[in-house]
């Protein structure tokens, strides 16, 4: 797995799975908007939250989802991450051990929140109709396929940021000692490469979205007249929108959050080093004090030995008891 970890595995793997993000609003597409699954309290549903308030009946669906699939240990994976990950039941199947190809800081990001609040803010109202048909129910289930797939490919950012790191370690990790987060965003950007995305996602948006005819078979234009374009299921503009504007954006988040802990666990990084190193003096110069005692402490203050220390405190204490006993006569 780690050799097939460079830029050019990553981007086969990331062009598969917009093929698995799109085919999923295609589905989710064909049910209204039906703002009630989004809604807390519009559907009682069986589940709160820890504030309190009631889930809405698209959370309670995540949530079950994920109570099965974790069983199930698809939550062990490196590429898949839960919305609720503190409420996970345990495993009925032994976990997989997967090869190290991460750092460990990888498990401690997750953005999960921001993916649920652009699919329902941006995904949901570009691809649904403004109205209510009561599929509450089919709407939620695909509503789960469209939010693991888009968290699936925007936490694989970590993936793609730790190739990156690889390519350039040097210039990488002299901007994570700097704790330069706008200079690594900087570096990782390709809007050469970003372009090519949005422009293959919303030509497969227009492949995809249309219906299949047989030949000879008249097509029903989207404009209504004969010579207007075929109906589409989605708008490949609004597709190729939620990729440049939230889906490339998070998962450059995903990679400057994981590069900025990329050093972590290394031996040797600055603020692990020095605190190491304050550590040994402090704990050298202490066990030095106990070792010596205070005949080696005196005799390290004046650059002298441990037997002359002895002799400076002797003369001190003498010095000092001379002076107490012509005071008396006096």
């Amino acid at each position: 797995m780690s050799a097939a970890l460079t830029l050019e595995n990553i981007r086969s793997s990331l062009i598969r799975q917009e093929d698995t993000i799109i085919f999923a609003f295609i589905e989710r597409a064909q049910f209204a908007r039906n703002e009630a699954v989004y809604t807390p309290d519009a559907i009682p549903v069986p589940g709160y939250n820890r504030d309190g308030s009631r889930y809405s009946l698209l959370q309670y669906v995540v949530r079950e989802t994920e109570q099965l699939h974790a069983k199930l240990r698809r939550y062990t994976s490196p590429d898949e991450h839960p919305f609720f990950p503190d409420e996970l039941p345990p495993m009925v199947l032994p976990p997989i051990l997967y090869p190290p190809v991460l750092a460990p800081c990888s498990e401690e990001i997750n953005i999960n929140d921001e993916v649920m609040s652009c699919y329902i803010e941006h995904v949901i109202p570009g691809i649904t109709q403004a109205v209510d048909d009561y599929n509450y129910g089919s709407a939620a289930v695909l509503d789960v396929l469209c939010l693991q797939a888009l968290s699936k490919r925007i936490h694989y950012g970590k993936f793609v940021a730790e190739a990156k790191f690889r390519a350039k370690p040097e210039q990488y990790s002299a901007l994570i000692h700097a704790r330069d987060a706008a200079g690594i965003m900087d570096l990782l950007t390709d809007k050469a490469v970003e372009k090519k995305v949005v422009e293959r996602v919303r030509l497969k948006c227009m492949t995809f979205g249309q219906d299949v005819l047989a030949p000879g078979t008249p097509s029903t234009p989207s404009g209504g007249g004969n010579g207007g374009s075929p109906k589409l299921k989605v708008s490949p503009e609004v597709v190729a929108r939620v990729y440049e504007e939230w889906v490339m954006p998070l998962t450059k988040e995903v990679e400057v959050q994981y590069l900025l802990k990329r050093l972590d666990h290394v031996e040797g990084a600055p603020a692990q080093k020095a605190e190491r190193q304050s550590s040994s003096a402090s704990a050298s110069s202490k066990q030095g004090v106990e070792q010596k005692g205070i005949h080696g402490f005196v005799g390290a203050l004046f650059g002298k030995s441990q037997s002359q220390g002895r002799q400076v405190l002797l003369m001190h204490w003498q010095g000092c008891l001379g002076g107490c006993m012509a005071s008396r006569a006096s």
